[in-house]
């Protein structure tokens, strides 16, 4: 070992120096650099591993949230319809009802109307029927050139009457 040492020129307490110097920096290096920054690396590791398991959770809740939203959306839809076919036969219900209403109502008015004009009708022919007699007694006593009397005239016009009919 001698040889070695000459033909390289080593000093054994140099050396030894250096590899207690080395073995302080490594240790002083290794716990106040390397343990801390191990410590972070595998902090942010279990962070980030972390992040994506939360990422494909939120993933799946918003496929979830997709669904119930597209089932929400096709009850809703549904529901809709419904309502307005309930509408739409309530109107339909509705409006023939108005109708039937509409109906009464005009009949009513035509058969008030019809009652009306048979009135009408009936004291027209009453005024008729005595202007006639007027005129018919009048009539007869230019002819006659002579006055009735009201009993004479009232049994003239009656028989009158009698043969008009």
């Amino acid at each position: 070992m001698d040889s070695l040492i000459s033909t390289f020129h080593l000093d054994v307490k140099l050396l030894i120096a250096q590899i207690i110097n080395f073995a302080i920096v490594f240790a002083v290096l290794y716990f106040f650099a390397l343990k801390p920054l191990f410590r972070v690396m595998a902090d942010r590791t279990a962070t980030v591993e972390k992040g994506l398991e939360d990422a494909k959770k939120i993933e799946q809740r918003l496929v979830q949230a997709e669904t119930e939203r597209n089932e929400i959306i096709t009850a809703a839809k549904k529901e809709a319809a419904a309502v307005m076919e309930k509408t739409a036969k309530e109107a339909a219900l509705r409006r023939d009802e108005l109708i039937a209403q509409t109906k009464e109502e005009i009949g009513a008015i035509i058969n008030t109307e019809k009652e009306k004009m048979r009135a009408e009708k009936a004291s027209t022919l009453k005024e008729i029927k005595a202007e006639v007699a007027d005129l018919v007694a009048l009539s007869l006593e230019k002819l006659l050139d002579k006055k009735l009397t009201g009993k004479d005239d009232a049994e003239m016009i009656k028989k009158i009457v009698k043969d008009v009919k």
